[in-house]
């Protein structure tokens, strides 16, 4: 194997500035070196795909947050799956597949001190696919189950919002609130996505927030007229994934005792300056005595085998549904395959594979 090793290169995408706005060519460096041996009890993964997320932006940006941002001149963040290569640690066996916070970068070395920081887990592929592991058993779905599960505390009969109802999130909070008995109402751009989510995912409607404005009406906000429409009982769980003017319409009809589970603002990420504007609706939690709570799934993270094998039920009998958008590619084609989440061109879970499983 140490022959092996020493012949594969390991290509990598660095942050090399820090963006203002949609990151740009300028702020990624792409790095080649030699793939590291692995040290008493480590390992060495080669990537088999990365899960490309709207936190990712985030990530990148100086200034406290709920994790440390991505140092300049270090690997671009990410979550992947990939395959052991090799190993001088008991645990873990040449061929075994992974999950593990792999970055943008074809191979991951991981000495024995950093396996528990790294991430790194065996995962079952017989449970899903190397896909459905970054989307509805990985993060995205862990953030969907926990956010609807534990702080949007649903109730048979309820009506759940969900914005970006097409993205990784959106699509398994929906389905999963439809297991649950509730009512689950989509926002998502364009008819193909609004008509995936109603006719594939199960969802009751799809508001189409690019819809145009019909003949004859000034002023068209095609998010609060379908809201008028789907929502006409209130909202008793909206999951927002977007932030911007959808949240605030979303808070305009929020129902008595309602939860407001704050999971991105995918509208507010890419501002110049880094300014984010806030929900100018917030009194309506004071007036409907509603509560509005952050999410964070790495808070989770001891209870993510409850939940994927749960979720891994559901997809075994079709209950649910696990759509990827997948770009075969190198680090190389990360840069440019991100921005396809900010401009909303993917179609479900965005992936970049490097290699097959």
């Amino acid at each position: 194997m140490a022959a092996t090793l020493a012949a594969l290169t390991n290509q990598q995408v660095r942050l090399a500035a820090r963006p203002s706005g949609l990151p740009k060519p300028g702020d990624w460096q792409l790095t080649e070196e030699p793939v590291a041996e692995p040290g008493p009890g480590g390992i060495v993964v080669q990537t088999l795909a990365i899960s490309l997320d709207p936190a990712m932006r985030g990530w990148m940006n100086e200034g406290k947050s709920y994790i440390k941002p991505v140092e300049l001149g270090a690997v671009m963040r990410a979550g992947g799956i990939g395959r052991i290569i090799a190993s001088s640690n008991p645990a873990f066996a040449v061929g075994d597949v992974v999950s593990a916070g792999t970055g943008v970068q074809q191979y991951l070395s991981v000495p024995a001190a950093e396996l528990k920081r790294a991430g790194v887990f065996k995962i079952d592929l017989r449970l899903g696919s190397v896909h459905q592991w970054l989307n509805v058993l990985g993060m995205p779905g862990m953030t969907a189950y926990f956010g609807l599960m534990d702080i949007g505390q649903p109730k048979a009969g309820e009506t759940l919002l969900i914005s970006g109802a097409a993205g990784a999130v959106g699509q398994t909070a929906g389905q999963l609130a439809r297991i649950k008995g509730l009512r689950a109402v989509g926002i998502a751009g364009g008819p193909a996505k609004c008509e995936f989510v109603v006719k594939e995912l199960g969802f009751d409607a799809c508001i189409d927030y690019k819809a145009p404005a019909p003949a004859g009406v000034p002023r068209w906000d095609p998010v609060r007229a379908g809201l008028k429409e789907h929502c006409a009982n209130g909202i008793d769980i909206y999951f927002d994934n977007v932030g911007g003017d959808i949240l605030d319409a979303a808070l305009a009809r929020l129902n008595r005792k309602a939860r407001v589970i704050i999971c991105g603002a995918i509208s507010q990420y890419n501002n110049e300056g880094g300014a984010v504007a806030g929900p100018k609706n917030y009194l309506s939690l004071l007036m409907n005595r509603a509560r509005m709570e952050g999410l964070v799934v790495f808070d989770y993270a001891e209870r993510f085998p409850q939940a994927v094998m749960e979720m891994a039920a559901y997809l075994k009998d079709a209950r649910m549904k696990s759509r990827e958008d997948v770009v075969r590619g190198t680090p190389a084609d990360f840069p440019a395959t991100l921005l396809k989440l900010f401009r909303g061109e993917n179609f479900g879970k965005l992936v970049l594979e490097f290699a097959p499983a």
